[in-house]
């Protein structure tokens, strides 16, 4: 096995390993197309290293991205030490081993000229194991704080790419020194949205073009959290805007009744999920109500969105209310941590929806905060690392 730096007539070799979450998995699939524009097909190879019967895989299936599968073990965190030594955790850290030795196998068979993690545990054994085939590791991390497997993988990365310069601050000295902020990379699709075609492919007849428009969303699922703070504000809402409610598949029937009563049933628009129209709903949308996750951050930033951020408590190591104390320490958002009754939704809401320049105000301060190059700042880190610029 060779550790000359790869020729520039051959294929760049990436093994990308992240996954467990949409938030690890859909910004290392942002980069792995922004690297095949920027090569073309035949200048890069790409193979996905992950868990077995995983989001990640069926990403990479739906891509056409070779994969390959790995033992890895989950650590269940509490503040107390005695429930850490749980028989689940003790059971999955034995698999550990096994997944690092997976990996070693893979990555030494492989040759990757690079490895890409974006965090979550399977790219525990994968960094790892490319630290020991002397690989070079780009380790990305989405969130502000980063999370515990990053944290493990930074001491023997290349190279550590961050979505925010706060982040920096939390890496040691000499991680810092040779650290970069990239940004997270954003679906290229997001950011091409038009709010002219948005009412026309929802078939939404009610919308009310003098009113603004608010786009809740709790992600693919939906949240009851949201939900129902939502649904109990629905009158005063509907009075006030024009309401975009994606719910989630399964909470569709439960919310349709809610509707039957206001006063202009119009003007609300539910639906369990959205596909390519997501993009349009987002460049129509003047207020977002939604959970604060790396993702969603990332996008509403990138777009310049005024934004109410409601952040799932049960997130790992409370990374959602971190992001979005982030931005309301900058005025780039509003933060609802806790209970959200409906009252306090509306407290939130009001004063964007009745003042126009507060709201602009709010979404330039968003956009200060995004980076919609990322996939392409994190390429070039990714090809700095493998010696190709």
């Amino acid at each position: 096995m060779s550790d000359a730096a790869p020729g520039l007539g051959q294929a760049l070799r990436l093994i990308v390993t992240g996954g467990g979450t949409g938030g690890h998995v859909f910004p290392a699939l942002t980069t792995v197309r922004t690297l095949q524009a920027r090569l073309g097909d035949c200048g890069v190879e790409v193979l996905w290293v992950g868990a077995e019967r995983s989001l990640e895989k069926r990403v990479a299936d739906d891509e056409g991205i070779g994969f390959r599968p790995v033992a890895t073990g989950k650590i269940r965190r509490s503040g107390n030490p005695l429930k850490m030594a749980s028989p689940a955790n003790v059971r999955d850290m034995g698999r550990v081993p096994l997944g690092v030795a997976q990996a070693r196998s893979l990555v030494a068979s492989w040759e990757p000229d690079v490895v890409l993690a974006t965090g979550g545990y399977v790219a525990v054994p994968v960094g790892l194991a490319a630290r020991m085939c002397r690989r070079p590791l780009v380790v990305h991390e989405q969130t502000v704080r980063l999370g515990l497997a990053n944290r493990t993988l930074a001491r023997v990365a290349a190279r550590v790419a961050v979505s925010s310069a706060p982040s920096l601050e939390l890496l040691p000295d000499a991680i810092r020194a040779t650290a970069v902020v990239t940004g997270n990379p954003v679906r290229a699709e997001i950011l091409t949205g038009q709010a002219s075609r948005a009412v026309a492919s929802l078939g939404w007849a009610g919308h009310d073009p003098a009113l603004p428009t608010v786009y809740v969303t709790g992600g693919a699922q939906g949240s009851m959290q949201i939900n129902t703070a939502v649904a109990g504000a629905l009158p005063w809402l509907v009075e006030h805007a024009n309401v975009i409610h994606q719910c989630g598949p399964g909470n569709v029937d439960s919310l349709r009744g809610r509707a039957a009563g206001l006063a202009a049933p119009g003007r609300y628009f539910l639906t369990g999920f959205l596909r390519e129209e997501v993009a349009d709903v987002l460049a129509l949308a003047d207020v977002v109500v939604s959970r604060s996750g790396a993702g969603t951050i990332a996008e509403l930033t990138a777009l310049g969105k005024a934004a109410v951020l409601i952040p799932l408590a049960s997130s790992a190591g409370n990374e959602q209310a971190h992001n979005a104390r982030y931005l309301q320490d900058a005025g780039a958002a509003v933060a609802l941590e806790g209970e959200v009754p409906p009252e306090r939704l509306r407290e939130a809401v009001e004063p964007l929806l009745a003042d126009p320049a507060a709201r602009s105000l709010m979404a330039r301060r968003a956009r200060a905060f995004g980076r919609p190059d990322a996939a392409e700042r994190l390429t070039d880190v990714i090809l700095d690392a493998a010696g190709r610029r």
